[in-house]
C-alpha cells in the first residue's frame, strides 16, 4: 500500500494535542503516580506483561499517560523497551525456587504443602462495594494495622520457598510423556522477526506477551469448539522468582559467584491434558501431555489461556485455527494488531481517489449499457 505526504495540518496536530491533554485535565484532578502503582496491581500486571518489561513505576507512567487505555500504554512502554541497552543475560530461572504466595490445583485436592489461596477475586461476590466511595487514607491505615495484628503471629511453618512441584508425582507414576531437556539457546523475538514453523521458545514468548484478551479469546475458542479441548489446571501459583547474573569480572561464572539483581512476581501455570499412548506392549493407554504458560504479575486468565494455546500449538491440526501457529501468533499482539488497525484512520488519498475512480467507471459503463437496451 502507498502513502503519499501531507503537506500542512501542524498547526491542526498541535491543537489536537493540545486537547488531548486538556481531556486529561480537565476535572482538574492529578492522578498521583503512587497511588496508580499500589492500587491498580491488575492493570499495572497486564501492561507489564503485554510490553515484556517488568517495571511497577514505568507501567504506572504509562497508564497515568495513556489516560487508562491498555494498549496505548503497551505501545509507551514497548517504544521505551527499545532504547534500552541489553547489558547483562540472567541466569536460568527456576520456577522450584518461587517465593509462593497463591497456589492452587484443580487436579488434586490434597497437594504436599496445601493448597494456598492468596488473593484472588474467584472467592468474591461480585458486587459493587459502593463503601469504596466514601474511602478514607485513615480508613486504609486502620485496616492495615488491624490486619498486620491478625495476621503478624502466624504459626504456618510451611516454606513457601521450596513448595514441590504437583507434576511431578505424575511423573513419578509415568502419567506424564516423556520431555528431553533442550538446552540450546533460546530464539529472541524481540531481535529477530519470528520464522515458521517457530520454535517453542519463539511461541512461548510471543504468547506471554499477547495482547489479554487476544490469548484468552483463541483459549476460549479452543476449549469451545476448535477442538473441544477440556484440560485441567495441574498447577497455578504466583510468586517471586529471584533473578541473578553472572560476575561480569569472572569468567569462569562459577555457580556460586553472581549477582541477585532482584526479583519479579509471576504467574506460572501448568495444565494437564488427556491424550491417547501406545504402550510397549501394543495396548493403548492414556498419558497426559502439558500445557505451560507464564506471565508477569498476577495474570491467572491469561496464564491458563496461554497453556492451552501452547499446547494447541505443540500438537497442531490444520483443522482448526487455533492450531495453526501462523494464524494465532501473528493475530495476537497488542502493538501490531492495534496499530494495524489504527492505521485506517491516517490518509488513504490516494487509494481511495483510485478506488473511487474505478467504482465511478464502473458505474458510467453499467448505465451506458442499460441505454443501449431496447
Amino acid at each position: 500500500m502507498g502513502y503519499v505526504a501531507v503537506k500542512g495540518g501542524t498547526v491542526a496536530i498541535e491543537e489536537s494535542i493540545k486537547r488531548l491533554k486538556y481531556e486529561r485535565l480537565k476535572k482538574a484532578q492529578i492522578l498521583d503516580i503512587n497511588k496508580i502503582e499500589g492500587g491498580m496491581r491488575c492493570l499495572i500486571d497486564q501492561v507489564m506483561s503485554e510490553s515484556s518489561i517488568y517495571s511497577e513505576t514505568l507501567a504506572a507512567i504509562s497508564i497515568k499517560q495513556a489516560e487508562g487505555s491498555p494498549e496505548e500504554a503497551v505501545f509507551l512502554m514497548r517504544a521505551y523497551r527499545s532504547t534500552l541497552p541489553r547489558k547483562h543475560y540472567s541466569r536460568t530461572v527456576h520456577s522450584e525456587n518461587m517465593l509462593v504466595e497463591r497456589r492452587i490445583s484443580a487436579s488434586f485436592k490434597d497437594i504436599p504443602g496445601g493448597q494456598i489461596l492468596g488473593a484472588a477475586y474467584d472467592y468474591t461476590h461480585r458486587l459493587i462495594d459502593f463503601e469504596l466511595n466514601d474511602e478514607t487514607e485513615e480508613d486504609v491505615v486502620n485496616w492495615l494495622d488491624d490486619f498486620a495484628r491478625d495476621h503478624g503471629n502466624s504459626n504456618d511453618s510451611t516454606d513457601l520457598a521450596n513448595l514441590p512441584k504437583v507434576l511431578d508425582y505424575l511423573r513419578e507414576e509415568g502419567l506424564i510423556a516423556a520431555c528431553e531437556n533442550n538446552d540450546s539457546e533460546p530464539d529472541d523475538i524481540t531481535r529477530e522477526s519470528v520464522h515458521f514453523p517457530a520454535s517453542r521458545s519463539a511461541r512461548l514468548q510471543i504468547l506471554t506477551r499477547g495482547q489479554t484478551g487476544a490469548v484468552t479469546s483463541l483459549g476460549y475458542a479452543a476449549l469451545r469448539s476448535y477442538g473441544a479441548l477440556h484440560p485441567t489446571v495441574g498447577e497455578l501459583r504466583i510468586g517471586n522468582l529471584p533473578v541473578y547474573v553472572d560476575n561480569p569480572f569472572n569468567e569462569a561464572n562459577e555457580d556460586d559467584d553472581a549477582y541477585f539483581i532482584g526479583d519479579i512476581k509471576v504467574t506460572e501455570v501448568e495444565t494437564l491434558f488427556p491424550e491417547p499412548a501406545q504402550k510397549e506392549n501394543g495396548f493403548k493407554g492414556i498419558q497426559f501431555g502439558i500445557g505451560y504458560g507464564i506471565c508477569y504479575g498476577q495474570n491467572e486468565t491469561k496464564a491458563i489461556a496461554m497453556s492451552i494455546l501452547d499446547r494447541c500449538l505443540e500438537t497442531g491440526n490444520s483443522e482448526y485455527p487455533t492450531h495453526n501457529e501462523e494464524f494465532v501468533l501473528l493475530h495476537i499482539d497488542s502493538v501490531e494488531s492495534t496499530g494495524f488497525i489504527s492505521h485506517l484512520k491516517l490518509p488513504h488519498y490516494v487509494t481511495f481517489q483510485s478506488e473511487l475512480d474505478s467504482v465511478r467507471k464502473s458505474k458510467k459503463v453499467r448505465e451506458n449499457n442499460e441505454g443501449l437496451k431496447p
